[in-house]
């Protein structure tokens, strides 16, 4: 069996998941339960587990035992919810075990939610699609920003953004991405490109090229650039005015703000990132302007 990786935690998630501090009314305490008394956190991530790697997980319990116990909320005496630890379970069932170590916790739902996700991001056991689905879950279920979500778990937001953004992708990338025919930076490559159909056009060529991520990445920005050329030459009709706001937008956001208009009036402002760092940079100066209003 694997060794765990103990990861570093986000400030404030060790009282989430730790045995001595948990932010929940209740007790917590150790014991074996019985599996038949055990029931899976239907508000799992993570969805399915490898057969392969569930029965060497198996095997190797049947030699040694649970190592580390899972974690339960306890419904009532006769009854217990996972919050952590499915993949041993399910393997612990598969070895023919009739109990199994567990830390027994007092959660509610959003806590019990809360700490499946973490558990499992910590152990990077999902995949990006799940990841992101998980995200999405806890938004709208406990209708949370992405700023209180990444608060609540303990990630970068740019990082949730980023995740949230791959279920905008169309049906057969998101299925490609979960089934691992693709990676994550394949996803975001494609992410900057607007259009659905380029989107599975190139998609397509990933597939069958067995493109790279970095040369998706220059096959985005070719075709970026290209329809930028476009528009160039309307830069000159803009009004006056509208190039000393674009200035004055420039040194505001310390990047090269881009203003458009089409003939009836209507246009729109592109402020351009080198990088996620710079990305956040640009959402702390437009979050201090919220907290001005």
């Amino acid at each position: 069996m694997a060794v765990q990786k103990k990861f570093a935690l986000g400030r404030g998630l060790d009282a989430l998941i730790s045995n001595e501090e948990v932010k929940t009314s209740g007790s917590s305490n150790i014991g074996e339960i019985e599996l038949s008394k055990i029931s899976a956190n239907p508000n799992q991530p993570r969805r399915e587990f490898d057969p392969i790697a569930l029965q060497e997980l198996a095997d190797s319990i049947a030699e040694v035992g649970v190592i580390q116990p899972i974690t339960l909320r306890k419904i009532n005496d006769d009854s217990y919810q996972i919050i952590a630890g499915e993949r041993r379970y399910r393997a612990s069932a598969l070895a023919g075990l009739k109990t199994i170590p567990a830390y027994i916790k007092t959660a509610d739902d959003e806590n019990v939610m809360e700490m499946a996700l973490i558990e499992n991001i910590q152990r990077e056991d999902l995949n990006s699609l799940e990841i992101a689905l998980a995200y999405q879950h806890l938004i709208e279920q406990y209708e949370l920003t992405q700023e209180r979500l990444s608060e609540r778990v303990g990630k970068n937001r740019t990082t949730i953004a980023n995740y949230l953004r791959l279920l905008k992708l169309p049906a057969t990338i998101q299925m490609a991405l979960k089934n691992k025919e693709i990676d994550m930076g394949h996803a975001r490559a494609l992410l900057s490109v607007d259009n659905p159909q380029t989107q599975l056009k190139i998609f397509n060529e990933i597939i069958a090229n067995g493109y790279s991520v970095r040369k998706v990445e220059e096959m985005v920005k070719a075709l970026n650039s290209e329809k930028q050329e476009k528009p160039v030459a309307a830069k000159s009709k803009l009004p006056e005015t509208f190039g000393v706001l674009q200035n004055h937008l420039s040194n505001f956001f310390g990047t090269s703000v881009q203003l458009s208009c089409s003939a009836k009036g209507k246009g729109k402002i592109s402020i351009p990132f080198k990088d996620e760092a710079d990305l956040e940079r640009i959402m702390e100066i437009l979050d201090s302007l919220k907290q001005t209003e």
